[in-house]
């Protein structure tokens, strides 16, 4: 492991050094990569450093009590031995999970649609609760979130909401809430008490850069409209409302969330590359987890992952069978206990198949 760590050490010194040279400053695209790979391995050379100090502390604990010269010092070297070698295994363990190769995809952007499924307005409604519990979770890690496309259902909440989040490793964080999630509850249209069940289907986007999909502006129809609902004196009555359509696949794009049309096209553009960018990344997920028959996969958006029970008033994620009473909290945006879980699975998952130990 340590010469591992020493390469990582030698890596890091290098950027270190790069990050500072003028023509990589001017290069931002490079710039930006190296700064993030920074970032990256400066966690792990801290790890580096302490594991380095902790073999050296029982290296000289070890030599201490084989003298034996000094009963004072020997005392202080065996707990100096106790405490250093509490600490190591579970530091190995810490390493050998950050050195797990992160997906090149995790530190991207997101496109996050959530679409009313099975329950009629109930799941337009619940599409809605959805919404506000991401839109609270990003607030909290800040994030910055903004919607693209919105189609309100008739009793509250969305037939159908797109909204972009920015921040740091996004991607990564929010790529397993994809799948179908289902709600429990007596709905608000319901006269006789009884529960039903309704669902909404969540997918993840990774957003696509312009060097990761090319698109052939031939290839696309694009499609202009009235915007409708809020909005001002412009709406129906100016089209700035976009629809792209791209031909070869069929896979539709639209934003009618800003007042300028060019703005729309531009986020109707990035919503398609992104899709066609998923597309292909989604084949890959699913050769990759039925390699290691993973839990956890990304790609299978077709799959319950997870049950919302109001009754009960608990959270149950189908995949790692983990069950929350925290309905309240989970439905406020207090996510993270799941999603760190879901991580854990998924990088104890690698672990196992990775053939660096």
């Amino acid at each position: 492991m340590l010469d591992r760590l020493q390469y990582i050490k030698q890596r890091f010194d290098e950027i270190s050094d790069l990050i500072i040279q003028p023509d990589i400053i001017s290069d931002q695209k490079r710039y930006v990569q190296l700064n993030k790979e920074y970032k990256d391995l400066k966690a792990l050379v801290e790890k580096r450093d302490e594991y380095v100090k902790l073999t050296n502390d029982i290296k000289e604990a070890k030599e201490i009590i084989s003298d034996g010269s000094d009963a004072e010092m020997t005392e202080m070297a065996k707990m100096q031995l106790d405490e250093a070698n509490g600490r190591l295994p579970q530091l190995e363990e810490e390493i050998k999970f950050m050195l797990i190769p992160k997906d090149p995809e995790d530190a991207k952007n997101v496109m996050v649609e959530i679409r009313a499924g099975t329950g009629g307005d109930e799941a337009s409604i619940f599409a809605g609760d959805l919404f506000r519990m991401y839109t609270k979770y990003c607030e909290s890690k800040g994030w910055r979130t903004s919607v693209v496309d919105v189609n309100e259902g008739t009793s509250g909440g969305f037939k159908e909401v797109i909204f972009e989040v920015t921040g740091e490793d996004v991607y990564g964080t929010l790529k397993f809430e994809a799948g179908v999630h289902r709600v429990q509850r007596v709905p608000q249209t319901e006269t006789q008490g009884r529960i039903h069940t309704s669902a909404a289907t969540v997918m993840v986007l990774p957003e696509a850069e312009e060097f990761d999909v090319q698109i052939d502006m031939n290839d696309v129809r694009i499609d202009l409209f009235c915007s409708s609902g809020p909005g001002g004196q412009s709406v129906n009555t100016t089209k700035s409302a976009v629809r792209m359509t791209h031909i070869p696949t069929g896979l539709v794009a639209q934003c009618q969330d800003e007042k300028s049309q060019h703005k729309n096209k531009d986020k109707a553009l990035q919503v398609l590359r992104s899709r066609l960018y998923e597309m292909e990344l989604a084949k890959k997920q699913e050769e990759d987890a039925a390699k290691r028959n993973s839990q956890v996969s990304s790609g299978d958006r077709s799959a319950k992952i997870r049950t919302y029970n109001y009754p009960q008033g608990r959270v149950t994620d189908h995949r790692i069978g983990l069950t929350l009473y925290d309905l309240d909290g989970i439905m406020n945006g207090s996510i993270q206990k799941i999603i760190d879980e879901l991580q854990l699975v998924n990088n104890t998952e690698k672990l196992k198949e990775s053939e660096v130990f």
